[in-house]
């Protein structure tokens, strides 16, 4: 999705975009406008809305989408409003999308394609790229019959061609190709991002999870100094940022931000997206971050555990961590929702409120299991010396003639093996 540019390279007008979608049973809730989060998505995609229309429906009709009649008022009120694209807030079969495009005459994407164009313009690093492509293509197999798109030109040679082979069996073999490419690469980063995380496994880690525009890239901001890319947008971050976070007589903490979730992501999208949500899956704990100022608050955290429990982390201990709490109007309401979570703490990250209360939860958080100790020892015993660097986190080192004290974080098993070493060492503290 673009705005359309002259030739001088000047802007002249956004994509005027037309919504369209079926209210069907239990998709929203009594007191949502059906169609704010596509609204938001077009948005987001640089889209100009001129229009919507929706019919409520037990389900999507199999070859139109909507019934008849919807359809051709929905071809007029595209005429009336000179949209150039109709939005559809579903994902479109091949049947749905060339029966709306027949009735309205214009371009026709749906739900997961506007979702694919952010992607697609917010993807920065190498891995993100990667990500945003494989979904790309496994969304475009099986609509390459009105897409007819070919991806390459066919080399000669033997095995290039089956007996009777159609130009679209040779595209999709083609796609499938690519796709398995894309697959093996994020296998291996996400191999070497698994290393990664275990190499840090003796490091406390919290990771903000949650919907999309939630804020929680403001809130890694907040607790410590990141400089991560916040705009009030969906999808403003796709990769993980991860930054150490020092709290006075705790651990270290790692603490990392990740791609925000939305409602009925594509399924496509989330497993791309696997190598990027490994610190989540590695960490020890998961600050859930909602919006406190959005009245779909509870839709949406229902969204994001639902997305959890699909990624094999439903049982990962958690904080709802509700922000913007500077900007909520209804500041009962925000209470009443967050008590019904056991561990919880409303903030701002734009006003500070409640972060000193966070930053006491996560050094809580992170000495659980812990043990803070002061060893003495001969500096001589290299043996002890090299175990406790290697099993704790060491915080400080000084010498008392020839013995070393050093003040260093351990796992309890870790802490034990450390003293069962033979050899002189005394426990200050």
């Amino acid at each position: 999705m673009a705005e359309r540019i002259d030739r001088n390279g000047l802007e002249l007008q956004k994509e005027r975009c037309f919504l369209a979608g079926a209210i069907v049973p239990g998709r929203f809730s009594e007191h949502e406008e059906p169609l704010s989060e596509l609204a938001a998505l077009v948005d987001t995609a640089g889209g100009q809305i001129v229009g919507r229309i929706t019919q409520r429906l037990e389900r999507p009709h199999s070859r139109s989408y909507l019934n008849k009649g919807k359809l051709e008022e929905l071809a007029t009120l595209v005429n009336e409003t000179e949209a150039d694209t109709v939005v559809v807030d579903d994902d479109l079969s091949p049947k749905q999308l060339s029966a709306i495009e027949a009735a309205c005459q214009r371009k026709v994407i749906d739900r997961s394609e506007v979702i694919l164009d952010i992607f697609v313009s917010r993807a920065r690093s190498h891995q993100a790229k990667l990500q945003v492509e494989l979904a790309q293509l496994q969304y475009e197999l099986p609509r390459l019959a009105r897409k007819w798109t070919h991806l390459e030109r066919l080399g000669g040679g033997i095995g290039t061609r089956g007996p009777g082979e159609s130009q679209i069996e040779t595209d999709r073999r083609i796609l499938r190709r690519k796709i398995s490419f894309l697959r093996e690469k994020l296998d291996e980063i996400e191999a070497r991002k698994a290393r990664e995380v275990s190499s840090r496994s003796t490091v406390f880690s919290a990771c903000l999870v949650g919907y999309t525009n939630a804020g929680k890239s403001s809130l890694l901001n907040c607790l410590t100094g990141a400089g991560a890319y916040v705009e009030d947008k969906l999808f403003a971050t796709l990769d993980t940022l991860t930054r150490k976070l020092e709290i006075e007589n705790a651990p270290p903490i790692l603490l990392s931000d990740t791609v925000g979730f939305i409602r009925r992501l594509p399924h496509h999208l989330v497993a791309s997206f696997h190598a990027t949500l490994e610190e989540a899956a590695q960490s020890d704990l998961l600050l859930h971050v909602i919006d406190g100022a959005d009245q779909l608050a509870r839709r949406h955290i229902e969204s994001v555990e639902q997305t959890l429990r699909s990624l094999g982390m439903d049982e990962k201990p958690r904080a709802y961590i509700f922000n913007k709490c500077d900007v909520a109007t209804d500041r009962a309401s925000l209470e009443g929702l967050a008590s019904s979570f056991q561990s919880r703490l409303i903030v701002s990250a734009h006003t500070r409120e409640g972060i000193p209360e966070l930053l006491a939860l996560l050094a809580e958080k992170a000495q659980v299991g812990q043990v803070t100790a002061k060893l003495r020892f001969p500096a001589a015993d290299g043996r002890r010396f090299s175990l406790i660097n290697q099993l704790g986190q060491v915080r400080e080192t000084t010498y008392d003639n020839a013995d070393a004290i050093i003040t260093a974080t351990f796992e309890k098993a870790d802490f034990e093996r450390v003293k069962k070493l033979p050899g002189m060492m005394e426990v200050l503290s």
